[in-house]
């Protein structure tokens, strides 16, 4: 079976899911051995980035990757400042990525979209002009293109392959995703601590411009409910997980805070500074 994966800013709204999912599936030549699913993003690029970088990292382990495609939309179509009026935005370049494991990923090269499978990286091509000056560009433009890769049609595009060089990369620490528990999901790599920390040690986090001493511990159980810890989560490479910022909550009483509103509910995509 063929999967798309479609990671959107979009994707929380049914009607927009179920647009996109017609065009597709319009498009396609047989739709009986076909997957199609959706994963919600914030307007965010980190957070999509963090998304596709999981995902991509789940399906190499556990899917098939060779039957693997993933598009991405989030692309606020603006300055680089985020307030200068651009006139008719075209938005970033759509890209179509091979990675070394084989699964193809398409979408626009906006922001840090990319930057977290950048490295992962097999092939690079663009594809020019194909905007259409639409507001809902992944219904309009790009469910063609990913009913194309689905079939395996890449060469019926006209695409022109250029380096990876062309997807910015990733510095410093940010916020990756904020499950439904409240845990925040940060892109600080396991290895970032080592040397520096032992387990049982404080370390100042600085979030959302509020800084907390966060406890380093094994993992999120085990410890005293309430507290706020930092740990090895459940996202990423399982040799070198990212960090989770949380609290072991005890469900029986509603009174117990979250890794989120310790930090006075910030966003993904926010910064992390940690000492």
């Amino acid at each position: 079976m063929k999967k798309l994966i479609a990671i959107a800013d979009w994707s929380m709204d049914s009607l927009s899911c179920q647009e996109y999912k017609s065009v597709v599936e319009g498009y396609l030549k047989d739709t009986s051995n076909i997957n199609i699913s959706f994963v919600n993003s914030t307007p965010s690029t980190i957070h999509t980035s963090f998304l596709l970088y999981q995902i991509t990292l789940i399906e190499e382990r556990y899917g098939r990757p060779q039957n693997s495609v993933i598009i991405q939309n989030t692309d606020s179509r603006t300055s680089l400042n985020g307030k200068e009026i651009i006139i008719n935005p075209q938005g970033g370049k759509f890209l179509v990525i091979r990675l070394k494991s084989g699964i193809i990923i398409c979408g626009p090269n906006a922001g840090l979209n990319f930057s977290m499978i950048k490295n992962n990286i097999d092939e690079v091509f663009v594809y020019q002009d194909i905007d259409k000056n639409s507001q809902f560009r992944s219904r309009d433009a790009f469910a063609r293109v990913c009913s194309h890769l689905l079939e395996g049609l890449q060469d019926e595009l006209e695409l022109e392959e250029i380096s990876k060089n062309a997807i910015p990369t990733l510095s410093g620490y940010f916020i990756g995703h904020i499950d439904n528990f409240g845990n925040i999901k940060t892109t600080i790599l396991q290895s970032e601590l080592k040397g520096k920390f032992e387990y049982g040690d404080f370390v100042k986090v600085k979030i959302n411009n509020i800084t907390k001493k966060v406890k380093y511990v094994k993992n999120l159980f085990g410890n005293s409910f309430g507290e706020l810890i930092i740990y090895p989560g459940s996202s990423g490479r399982p040799e070198d997980p990212f960090l989770e910022v949380t609290i072991w909550r005890n469900f029986e009483n509603m009174d117990n805070s979250t890794g989120w509103q310790e930090f006075k509910q910030p966003s993904p995509g926010m910064s992390i500074y940690f000492s």
